[in-house]
């Protein structure tokens, strides 16, 4: 009988909430060795995620990519994202989950997820903030405390001061990540592409054209082009075709799902098309990549 293809687990945020929360879109917690959820890793999951440790060791994985975790610091997470935790008993910190329609509540700039450095980042690499100036390192942790404290204490859940928190924490930390991209952050072509990133990782499965994004984004496809080209250096396919190379190999790495049942999650009606474009894409076949990854 043939096994059942397991494919990366997708979780929400009800899945890391106590029975009595399930209709919340956040959870902001202690993390630690103690804090322990029926999830499986590797797993990816639909909110955003800010993870600040202070203390221990050990890796974290995010898509292809492998961190070291060196305290204080502090990881982020946007949705679609695959990633893995290992770390040591040790480990102390918090974190501050949350789905965008929280945050993005009762706000006119419906934009201004997009606008922070490190969720829908241009580049794969997806690297930690280390945090060095004592004093964003002490206010971070009153932030963490006081929202733990506001959510425990008061039973009216003040939601709005909970979001307030999270925006000092995602704006602290903004001012403190330094990176090419934070550089670049000005104008609204620079917000244009995030979108098409965001579009791109909500659609990747879809495996939709260029026309189809620009149409999403109410613009031309050449439009898209200029823009995308002028930020990042790529062309608009250049860039739907490193998050399809991306997905695929996610779904080889973290998964058991044949090459024929990844082709067909990822709406590629041809598997031999499919082989062919992740080969001349990645320079592997599916399988030669999949087997090199594992050693």
């Amino acid at each position: 009988m043939k096994e059942k293809a397991e494919q990366l687990p997708v979780y929400s945020l009800h899945n890391f909430s106590s029975p009595e929360r399930k209709s919340q879109q956040f959870q902001v917690e202690v993390f630690d060795a103690k804090r322990h959820f029926s999830v499986k890793y590797p797993h990816r999951h639909d909110f955003f995620e800010v993870l600040y440790l202070m203390k221990g060791s050990g890796f974290h994985v995010i898509d292809s990519n492998k961190y070291e975790i060196k305290p204080p610091c502090v990881f982020f997470m946007s949705p679609g994202q695959a990633h893995k935790l290992e770390f040591s008993h040790d480990i102390e910190g918090y974190i501050f989950i949350f789905t965008a329609d929280f945050y993005l509540a009762n706000r006119s700039n419906q934009n201004s997820l997009i606008e922070f450095p490190f969720f829908y980042n241009l580049s794969q690499d997806n690297p930690p903030l280390q945090l060095e100036k004592q004093a964003d390192i002490h206010f971070l942790e009153e932030l963490f405390l006081r929202s733990i404290s506001e959510l425990k204490d008061n039973q009216k859940n003040p939601l709005d001061t909970l979001r307030s928190l999270l925006d000092l924490i995602l704006t602290t930390c903004t001012s403190s990540y330094h990176s090419e991209e934070n550089l670049k952050s000005k104008g609204k072509g620079y917000l244009l592409v995030k979108r098409f990133y965001h579009l791109i990782e909500e659609n990747n499965h879809k495996n939709l054209s260029l026309k189809e994004y620009a149409n999403l984004l109410a613009i031309t496809p050449n439009h898209l082009t200029q823009i995308v080209k002028q930020f990042t250096g790529q062309t608009s396919s250049q860039i739907v075709k490193a998050k399809q190379v991306l997905e695929i190999k996610r779904l080889l790495v973290h998964t058991n799902m044949s090459v024929s049942d990844i082709a067909t999650q990822l709406n590629f009606e041809d598997q031999s098309y499919f082989t062919k474009f992740f080969k001349r894409e990645a320079g592997y076949s599916p399988l030669q990549y999949r087997t090199e990854m594992v050693k």
